[in-house]
């Protein structure tokens, strides 16, 4: 859970003194926690959507210290700190632990050269130019905030993009790499997979490497 990513048996014991064989990989296997695979003469393990969630479930419940004594303490206190934390932002254990590139906005488009400027005999009706990245994040946040039907309440990109006209999809999906940097902004995956429709899939954006499908905005 920790690395939120594959991970080999050699590496749980370099980082945390701990391998998962035998019977515990078995259990953990069998009961759809984890995914295993024998990779050389080791295996990898991965956390499950069911994994993530059964964690989240320990989490919220409190983890019981095996010991007293400061270290027991200082474990009760952060558990118990991230708890509350967790419960007021409805913040995913996959969002804490999650790697770098998943949390840091992807690079945004390239600068888009004006046109070459051409006489004509007589006026032609004007073009209208491309919205701006700042425009189309003005977009976003009226669209939220006519979606919303709460403060800090969770929206569909499926239900936000409709308001957004026709803002062209790569320029929308820059300003919402963009805004994910802001602290009243976050935008993360649904957390139980199977129930998204197509057109949920087909909304997202996609973030590091990882499909996002709602965003929450802030007061």
């Amino acid at each position: 859970m920790a690395e939120d990513r594959e991970i080999s048996n050699p590496e749980l014991k370099e980082k945390y003194g701990i391998t998962i064989t035998g019977k515990e990989r078995v259990a953990l296997t069998e009961g759809k926690l984890m995914e295993s695979r024998r990779q050389g003469r080791s295996f990898s393990h991965v956390l499950t959507d069911k994994g993530w969630h059964h964690a989240r479930e320990i989490f919220h419940n409190g983890i019981d210290a095996p010991s007293t004594g400061f270290a027991a303490a200082t474990l009760k206190a952060f558990v118990s700190g991230l708890q509350r934390h967790m419960e007021r932002t409805d913040i995913r254990l996959a969002e804490i632990f999650g790697r770098g590139p998943d949390l840091t906005p992807t690079a945004t488009e390239a600068p888009v050269e004006d046109p070459p400027v051409t006489e004509a005999a007589e006026p032609s009706a004007s073009v209208e130019a491309a919205p701006s990245s700042d425009d189309i994040e003005t977009m976003i946040r009226k669209a939220y905030a006519q979606l919303a039907d709460k403060p800090n309440a969770w929206v569909s990109l499926t239900l936000l993009r409709p308001r957004l006209g026709d803002a062209p999809r790569d320029r929308v999906d820059a300003a919402l790499r963009q805004m994910i940097a802001q602290p009243d902004v976050r935008i993360v995956p649904w957390e139980n997979q199977k129930t998204l429709t197509q057109a949920d899939r087909d909304a997202a954006v996609l973030i590091g490497d990882q499909p996002k499908h709602r965003i929450l905005i802030g007061a």
